[in-house]
């Protein structure tokens, strides 16, 4: 008995790492591909391409004109992350040192957006956004995007603020400490992993945000991500070298900062930081 448990548990273990071999593999070929023809000159039915060249990624630069949208995808980033950075981790320092009736059930709703699909909410909000004229505008993006953001600060910080103990903030009180003072000398340097780690991972998922941008996004606001939709789908004959430059410049700046927000933070610390701030029982 013991040993057929043992060669099942075996058999298991190796059909999980045979899945994820395969899965990774499939997407270093997918990758490999992409990668690949956006340096190709042309292919003759051979694995690699005849010769190589970089052309295709000045021509979609300039046929997609990067410049104008890389600027507006890093301006509705910045202004998507500075403001959900405000607003969560207000919200979230209200809700984890304040007990109030139904606060459990306040959490889940605020939670919303994070727990259903974002097309759920995206097309009545961006149908009230259209009624209201910022439909199309710079403006409608930002704020379809702090609708999922703000929530995710939120779900991240709670943990981080409720390892710090209250009672170091009553003594900073005790002592005079106003509060700006309390937040800049006390919260702040130990709030500092969680407010990093949570802004930078809000970052990455507005750069990859694609349903909710689409919905509101005007020719003049769209981000990296929907212009790579539009390059693929829209009318006319385009080069698949161009797009497929197009789409490893963009796999390149939501790589760049993915790293970035996983120096700071590890996947695993929120869950344990949450479980060390639960009571024993």
């Amino acid at each position: 008995m013991i040993r057929d448990r043992g060669i099942g548990s075996k058999l298991w273990r190796a059909a999980v790492w045979g899945v994820a071999i395969l899965f990774v593999l499939n997407l270093l070929g997918v990758i490999s591909a992409v990668v690949t023809n956006s340096f190709a000159t042309r292919w003759l039915g051979t694995w690699l391409p005849v010769d190589w060249t970089t052309r295709w990624y000045f021509s979609a630069w300039r046929e997609f004109q990067l410049t104008e949208v890389l600027l507006v995808t890093f301006q509705i980033v910045f202004l998507v992350t500075l403001l959900s950075g405000l607003i969560g981790i207000t919200t979230a320092y209200a809700l984890a040192r304040r007990d109030f009736p139904g606060k459990r059930f306040a959490i889940l709703l605020f939670l919303l957006p994070l727990l259903v699909p974002p097309l759920t909410y995206g097309i009545p909000l961006a149908t009230l956004l259209y009624q209201v004229g910022l439909g199309g505008s710079f403006w409608g993006v930002v704020i379809i995007n702090l609708v999922p953001s703000i929530p995710f600060v939120v779900l991240v910080m709670i943990p981080f603020i409720e390892q710090i103990d209250p009672r170091i903030e009553a003594a900073a009180r005790v002592f005079g400490a106003g509060t700006t003072s309390l937040f800049t000398r006390i919260l702040l340097p130990l709030l500092l992993p969680g407010m990093l780690a949570a802004l930078l991972l809000v970052l990455v998922r507005t750069i990859a945000m694609f349903e909710l941008t689409f919905l509101v996004a005007g020719p003049t606001s769209q981000t990296l991500v929907v212009s790579l939709y539009y390059a693929v789908f829209a009318s006319g004959v385009r080069a698949s070298q161009s797009i497929d430059a197009m789409a490893v410049v963009y796999m390149i700046t939501t790589l760049f900062w993915l790293v970035l927000a996983l120096r700071f933070v590890n996947p695993t610390q929120i869950v344990a930081r949450a479980k060390q701030s639960q009571p024993a029982h």
